[in-house]
C-alpha cells in the first residue's frame, strides 16, 4: 500500500438487516493481526495523532461517526468522513493520522497489520516529517 483510501467492503441486503464482512487478502492487502476498537470518545476529543513504522490499518465506523485527517509532511490535511459500517480507510505505514469529531455513540473498529509495539509508534510530527 502506497496511499491511503477509502475502500467499499461487501454489503449483503436483507430484510431482517444487512451484513458486512472482510477476511484476510481479500478486502484488505495485509494479514490481520490485531484489532481493537475506539468508543465512548467525547466530545471534542481527539485520537490518534500519529503514525507507525510498519503497521498497516484498516480504520471502519461501524455505528455513528467521526472523521480521519490524513497529515502529509508539509503538513496539509485530508480530511475524511467514515459514517457507513460497508466503508473502511485503508492506512498505509508511515501515514500520520488522527480521529476527531465523533458522534454520540460511534463506534470504530482498528483492524491491523502487526501486534501492538509501542516502539512501531511515530509520536513525534517532526520526525515523522524527516522519515524517508
Amino acid at each position: 500500500m502506497k496511499e491511503f483510501r477509502l475502500i467499499e467492503l461487501p454489503k449483503i441486503n436483507d430484510v431482517r438487516g444487512n451484513l458486512t464482512f472482510l477476511e484476510n487478502n481479500a478486502q484488505i492487502p495485509f494479514k490481520i493481526q490485531r484489532v481493537f476498537w475506539t468508543y465512548d470518545v467525547s466530545g471534542g476529543e481527539i485520537r490518534g495523532g500519529h503514525a507507525f513504522f510498519k503497521q498497516h490499518e484498516l480504520i471502519i465506523a461501524l455505528s455513528g461517526s467521526f472523521d480521519v485527517v490524513v497529515t502529509d509532511k508539509a503538513g496539509n490535511e485530508t480530511k475524511i468522513s467514515l459514517n457507513r459500517s460497508y466503508y473502511g480507510l485503508l492506512i498505509p505505514a508511515k501515514t500520520w493520522r488522527h480521529m476527531e469529531n465523533f458522534s454520540t455513540n460511534s463506534l470504530g473498529l482498528h483492524v491491523s497489520s502487526e501486534k501492538f509495539d509501542e516502539n512501531d509508534y511515530i509520536r513525534n510530527f517532526e520526525q515523522y516529517q524527516i522519515l524517508n
